[in-house]
C-alpha cells in the first residue's frame, strides 16, 4: 500500500511539474507579445476602448457568478453537514470554478492586448502578424491545460494523503468522488461564460450588421457605427473567455470521469494515472507544436496548413508518448487502451476536417450557399439550415465509431467495465492536444479585432487586406474549434453518464437504463425537450438584446449631427453598456435549467429518470450543437466570400442576403450551439455530485 501511495504521489507530482512548465511557457509568450509595438496613438486608443469594455463585462459577469457560487457553496455545506457529501466537496467546487474563471480572464486580457499589436505587426510581414495572433491564442490554450492539471494534481496529492489508510481501490473512489465536484465548479463558470458572452457578442454583432451594413450601407468596422466597439469587445468575451472556460471544463471532465471508471475496470491507481499522464504529455507536445506555426504566404491554404502543422505535429507526438505511458503503467497486456487514445486523436482530427469541409469558403458547400443570395435572404437561410443538418452525419458517425472502437479494443467484449474505461480514454486522447487546438481557435478573435482596428484607425488598405486573410482563416479555425469542442463534449458526456451509473451503484442502488422502464423513457423525453427549451431561451435572449442595440444605433445615426459624414463621434460606450446589461440579465434562466432540471427530475422520479434525462439531453444536444455551429459558420464564411468580390461583392443583392444569413447564424454558432456543449456536461456533473442526496430522498 505504501508503494502504491508513493506511486500515486510521484505521478501527481510529475503532472504538477508539467503544469508549472506550461504556465512558464505561457508567461514567456505573454511577455514576448507585450514587448511588441501597439502602433499609433489612434490604434492604442481603439485597443484600450475594447479592453475597457471587455473588462467591464467580465467584472459584472463574475459578480453574478460569485453570487451563484456563494449559494451553491451554502447548499453543498449543508449536504456535508447532513453527511451526504465529504468536507472536501465544497472547496473542490470552488477551486474548479476559480481556475475556470481565471483561464477566461487571462485569455481575454492577452487577446485584448494583442489586437493592435497584430495589426501593427502585419505592416512588417504576414508571418509577424500570424505569430502574434497565434501566440495570443497559445497563451489561452496552454493556460487552460496547465491550470487544469495544476488544480487536478494538487487535489490528488491532498486527497491521496487524507485517505492513505484506505485500500487503494477504495481510496481512488473517494478521490474521484471529490474531484467530480471540481468539474462541476468548472462547468458552472463555463456555462455562464458561454451564455453571457454569447449573448453580448451576438447582440452587438447583429445590431452592428443590420443597421450599419444593411440599412446605412457602411463597411464593417466603420468608425461611424456606434456598435463597432461593442462588436469587437464581444469577440473577446464570447470566443476567448467563453471558449476557454468551455474547453477547460471538457478537459477536466474527461480526465476525472476516466479516473473514476478505472476503479470499476479493476485498474486501480494505474488506471487513474494513465489519463493524467497522457494529459501531461499533451501539454508538452502542444508547446512543441506551437513552434511549427509560421508562413509568409497570404493564401488561405498556406495559412491553414501553417496551423495544421502545429496540430498534426502535436498529435503525432502525443501518439508516440502515449504508447510508452500505457506500456509502462498498465503493461503490454493493456495495449488496447493505447489504441483507444489513437481513436480519440484521430476522431478529433476527423471532426475538425469535417467542420472545415462544410463551413470553409474554400469548398463548394459555402460557395453554393453564397450563390443562393441571387433569389434573396430566404433562400440563403433555407440553404444554410439544410447544410447544417447534412453536416451532422460525419461527426455523429465519427463519435459512434470512436465509442464502439475504443470499447472493443480496450477489452469491452470480455470485460464491460474495461470497455467503458476505453471510451473515457478516447475522450482524454481527443482532448490531449487541447493546448494547441484551443490556440488555433482563440487566435481568431485576435485577428478579427486586428482587422477592426486597421479599419477604425484608417491604416493602409494593404494592412486591412492582410488582416482580412488572417480573419478569414480565423472564421475557419473557429468553426473547426467549435466542432472539436462539440465532439469532445459528446465523448466526455458518455464517460460522465457511465461514471454516474457507477456512482449510483456505489450508493447501493442498481441503475437500469432499460427502454422498457417508463421512468427512463420519461427522462429521455424530458432531456430532449430541455435542449430545445435551452436553445429557445438563448436565441430569444440574443434577439431581445439585439433589438435594444438596433434601436440605439438608429437613434445615434439620426440624432448625432455629422455622424454619417464622419465629423462627429458616436457614443460607443452606450452600446457596450446595453450589451453588458442585457447579457447579465438574460444568462441567468438558461443556466438555471442546466442546474435545476437534474435535481427536480431526480427527486420526483428517481435515478433511472435522471439517467434517461442525461442520455436524452446528450443525443439531442450533440446533434443540434453540430447543426447550429456548422450552419452559422457556413453563413459567416458565405458572407466573407461575397465581400471578397464573389457575385459582385459588397452592396449587391447577394451581399445583403448573405448578411441576413450571417445575422441568423450568429446566435446559432456563437451562443446557443456552443452553450449546448456545457449543458450536457454540467447536467451530468450535477447528477453525479447530488447522487447521494437524490438516492436518499427521491419520491420514486
Amino acid at each position: 500500500m505504501v508503494y502504491l501511495m508513493e506511486t500515486g504521489n510521484l505521478i501527481a507530482i510529475s503532472v504538477l511539474i508539467t503544469s508549472i512548465i506550461g504556465l512558464g511557457f505561457a508567461y514567456y509568450l505573454a511577455r514576448r507579445i507585450m514587448r511588441q509595438s501597439e502602433g499609433t496613438d489612434k490604434m492604442k486608443e481603439i485597443s484600450a476602448a475594447v479592453r475597457e469594455g471587455a473588462n467591464a463585462f467580465l467584472k459584472r459577469q463574475y459578480a453574478v457568478v460569485g453570487i451563484y457560487f456563494i449559494a451553491v457553496m451554502i447548499v453543498l455545506s449543508i449536504l456535508v453537514y447532513l453527511k451526504y457529501l465529504v468536507i472536501f466537496v465544497p472547496f473542490a467546487f470552488l477551486t474548479g470554478g476559480f481556475f475556470s474563471g481565471l483561464c477566461g480572464f487571462i485569455g481575454m486580457k492577452i487577446a485584448t492586448n494583442s489586437n493592435a499589436r497584430t495589426a501593427q505587426a502585419v505592416t512588417k510581414s504576414l508571418n509577424s502578424g500570424l505569430r502574434i495572433a497565434f501566440s495570443a491564442g497559445a497563451v489561452m490554450g496552454i493556460i487552460v491545460v496547465s491550470f487544469a492539471l495544476l488544480d487536478l494534481s494538487a487535489w490528488f496529492l491532498v486527497l491521496n494523503w487524507h485517505y492513505s489508510q484506505l485500500a487503494m481501490a477504495e481510496r481512488i473512489v473517494h478521490i474521484t468522488s471529490a474531484l467530480l465536484t471540481f468539474g462541476m465548479g468548472a462547468s458552472s463558470v463555463a456555462l455562464f461564460a458561454r451564455v453571457g458572452g454569447g449573448i453580448f457578442t451576438k447582440a452587438a454583432d447583429v445590431g452592428a450588421d443590420l443597421v450599419g451594413k444593411v440599412e446605412a450601407g457602411i463597411p464593417e468596422d466603420d468608425p461611424r457605427n456606434p456598435a463597432v466597439i461593442a462588436d469587437n469587445v464581444g469577440d473577446n468575451v464570447g470566443d476567448v473567455a467563453g471558449m476557454g472556460a468551455d474547453l477547460y471544463e471538457s478537459y477536466v471532465g474527461s480526465i476525472i470521469a476516466t479516473m473514476a471508471l478505472a476503479v470499476a475496470a479493476g485498474l486501480s491507481i494505474a488506471g487513474a494515472a494513465v489519463p493524467m499522464m497522457i494529459a501531461a504529455a499533451g501539454v508538452l507536445c502542444s508547446i512543441i507544436g506551437t513552434f511549427f506555426v509560421r508562413t509568409n504566404n497570404p493564401s488561405q491554404s498556406s495559412l491553414l496548413w501553417a496551423l495544421r502543422r502545429g496540430i498534426f505535429g502535436s498529435a503525432i507526438l502525443v501518439a508516440i508518448a502515449s504508447y510508452f505511458i500505457v506500456d509502462i503503467i498498465l503493461g503490454p497486456t493493456q495495449i488496447g487502451v493505447y489504441y483507444s487514445v489513437l481513436i480519440g486523436l484521430v476522431s478529433g482530427i476527423v471532426i475538425g476536417l469535417s467542420t472545415e469541409y462544410y463551413t470553409s469558403k474554400e469548398y463548394s458547400h459555402t460557395r453554393k450557399l453564397a450563390g443562393a443570395g441571387a433569389t434573396g435572404p430566404a433562400t440563403v437561410v433555407i440553404e444554410g439550415i439544410a447544410l447544417g443538418m447534412k453536416s451532422t452525419a460525419i461527426p455523429v458517425l465519427t463519435v459512434c465509431a470512436a465509442i464502439l472502437g475504443s470499447f472493443m479494443l480496450s477489452g469491452g467484449m470480455s470485460d464491460f467495465n474495461s470497455g467503458l474505461y476505453g471510451i473515457g480514454i478516447a475522450a482524454v486522447g481527443m482532448l490531449s492536444t487541447l493546448g494547441i487546438t484551443l490556440a488555433t481557435d482563440a487566435y481568431g478573435p485576435v485577428a478579427d479585432n486586428a482587422g477592426g482596428i486597421a479599419q477604425l484607425a484608417k491604416m493602409n488598405p494593404k494592412v486591412r487586406k492582410m488582416t482580412d486573410a488572417l480573419d478569414s482563416l480565423g472564421n475557419t479555425t473557429a468553426a473547426t474549434g467549435k466542432g472539436f469542442a462539440i465532439g469532445s463534449a459528446g465523448l466526455t458526456a458518455v464517460a460522465l453518464i457511465v461514471a454516474y451509473k457507477e456512482q449510483v451503484a456505489l450508493l447501493g442502488k442498481e441503475l437500469s437504463l432499460s427502454l422498457l422502464n417508463p421512468l427512463v423513457i420519461i427522462g429521455l423525453m424530458i432531456g430532449g425537450v430541455i435542449t430545445f427549451l435551452f436553445c429557445s431561451m438563448t436565441m430569444n435572449a440574443v434577439g431581445r438584446a439585439a433589438q435594444k442595440i438596433i434601436v440605439e444605433v438608429r437613434r445615434q445615426f439620426k440624432g448625432i449631427k455629422g455622424l454619417m459624414k464622419g465629423t462627429a463621434k458616436p457614443d460607443y460606450a452606450k452600446c457596450v453598456d446595453i450589451s453588458t446589461r442585457s447579457a447579465q440579465r438574460e444568462m441567468v434562466m438558461p443556466a438555471l435549467i442546466a442546474i435545476v432540471s437534474p435535481l427536480l427530475v431526480g427527486l420526483l422520479l428517481g435515478v433511472e429518470a435522471v439517467g434517461g434525462l442525461l442520455v436524452g439531453t446528450l443525443v439531442t444536444a450533440f446533434v443540434l450543437a453540430i447543426f447550429m455551429a456548422n450552419s452559422g459558420g457556413a453563413w459567416d464564411n458565405a458572407k466573407k466570400y461575397v465581400e471578397e468580390g464573389a457575385y459582385g461583392g459588397k452592396g449587391t443583392q447577394h451581399h445583403h442576403a448573405a448578411v441576413v444569413g450571417d445575422t441568423v447564424g450568429d446566435p446559432f454558432k456563437d451562443t446557443s450551439g456552443p452553450s449546448l456543449n456545457i449543458l450536457i456536461k454540467l447536467m451530468s456533473m450535477v447528477s453525479l455530485v447530488f447522487a447521494s442526496f437524490i438516492v436518499a430522498n427521491a419520491l420514486l
